[in-house]
């Protein structure tokens, strides 16, 4: 079965990639909120991390409680995460696979000297083996 396409609406888009370049050269995280693989918000969060927000990020309990009450609020859901890789591809590190969730959408920015580039969204497998890429489209205005 091939995977379901991943729609960013192109205000979430720009969301994600201002938050990447304003943090960079940290790491920016934050939750995508939406139906039905549509993102309509990506709420940005800190990056609560203490192990070097360069290349690190951490979502706090009390900010994934902030992410569900926003979904709650919009009658949407917590579809998945975004982060972005400074300097580095937009994919999915050993970090990332042993802390990821399933059921979500992990979406990765890759931001080259401040510049956004590339976005990659990612799920995990099942079996928590993996990930596995699913294609991303952006609504336009």
């Amino acid at each position: 079965m091939a995977p379901q396409t991943l729609v960013l609406q192109a205000d979430a888009d720009r969301g994600i990639r201002r938050h990447g370049r304003e943090a960079y050269p940290h790491e920016c995280c934050g939750a995508l909120i939406g139906r039905d693989h549509v993102v309509t918000e990506a709420l940005a969060l800190p990056n609560s991390t203490d192990e070097g927000p360069r290349r690190r990020f951490l979502v706090r309990p009390v900010d994934y409680l902030v992410a569900e009450r926003r979904a709650a609020a919009l009658d949407a859901e917590l579809i998945g995460f975004y982060h972005s890789h400074p300097d580095s591809r937009a994919r999915p590190s050993q970090y990332d696979l042993d802390h990821a969730w399933p059921a979500f959408a992990y979406v990765i920015v890759a931001v080259e000297r401040s510049t956004p580039r590339a976005l990659t969204s990612w799920r995990l497998r099942e079996d928590r083996s993996a990930f596995e890429e699913e294609p991303v489209a952006v609504e336009h205005d």
